[in-house]
C-alpha cells in the first residue's frame, strides 16, 4: 500500500484477500471507493445509501435521474432484487455471465419503492476481485466510469489519483491489463431484447443466445 495525503492505492494483486475486506468495510460504512472490473476502473458504492449515491453523482457531475449498473454475484441473488419470470430470460441470463454484460431489468417492488425506481442494470462481472467483493458482501455494488460527465474514462491510478484522490477513500488497482470497453448494455424489461449501448460483447451474438 502506497501512503498518500490523498486517497490509498492499494495494489490487489498483492494481497486480493486483504483488499476485498477493506473493500467490504468502506462500503458498508457508505464510503466511494475506486476499482478495477471485467471492463475499466470504476466508482464504487451501497446503491442503498443515499447519501453515498448522491456523492458519486457530484463526483461525475452527472444528473441524478441517470441510473447506475449494479455488479451483482449470482443469479439467486439477483432474483432478490429484480422481477424476472421468464424461464428464457433467466436461462440466457445463466449463459451470458460472468461477462462484461449489463441488463436492465424490472426491480420488484420492494427494492423499488427503496431505490426510487422501476427499473436497474445489473451484471455479474467476469472479475476476479469483483466477484470476491461481491461474495463477501451478498448486496450490489454500483458501478460507474472513473470520469467527469463527458469525459473519457481514466485508467492509469496514478491520474486516477490526481483527479479523484480527494473525493475517495481507497483506489483498489491492478497492474493488469484491463479491457479498456464498456460493457454491452441491454433492455430485458420486454419480451424482446433492445441494445442500449454495444460493447466488446456484440449484440447479434447476444441475440442468437436468446433465441
Amino acid at each position: 500500500m502506497i501512503k498518500s495525503k490523498l486517497a490509498e492505492l492499494f495494489d490487489i494483486d498483492n494481497n486480493i484477500e486483504e483488499a476485498v475486506q477493506i473493500a467490504k468495510k468502506l462500503y458498508l460504512e457508505g464510503t466511494i471507493f475506486i476499482h478495477p472490473t471485467d471492463t475499466i476502473y470504476g466508482f464504487a458504492a451501497n446503491p442503498f445509501n443515499e447519501e453515498a449515491v448522491n456523492k458519486i453523482d457530484k463526483i461525475k457531475q452527472r444528473p441524478s435521474s441517470k441510473k447506475y449498473i449494479l455488479l451483482i454475484n449470482n443469479i439467486d441473488n439477483l432474483l432478490t432484487y429484480a422481477d424476472i419470470h421468464s424461464e428464457k430470460h433467466l436461462d440466457f441470463l445463466l449463459s451470458i455471465w460472468p461477462n462484461p454484460v449489463s441488463v436492465v431489468l424490472k426491480l420488484n417492488k420492494k427494492t423499488s419503492k427503496i431505490l426510487d425506481i422501476e427499473t436497474a442494470a445489473f451484471r455479474i462481472p467476469n472479475n476476479r476481485f469483483c466477484l470476491k467483493l461481491l461474495d463477501t458482501i451478498k448486496m450490489p455494488v454500483i458501478s460507474t466510469s472513473v470520469n467527469r460527465s463527458n469525459e473519457k474514462p481514466l485508467f492509469d491510478p496514478i491520474m486516477i489519483r490526481d483527479e479523484f484522490g480527494s473525493d475517495v477513500d481507497t483506489i483498489f488497482y491492478t497492474n493488469k491489463k484491463l479491457m479498456h470497453e464498456y460493457s454491452t448494455l441491454i433492455d430485458l424489461t420486454n419480451n424482446k431484447m433492445n441494445l442500449i449501448r454495444e460493447g466488446k460483447i456484440k449484440f447479434d451474438d447476444l441475440l442468437k443466445k436468446l433465441n
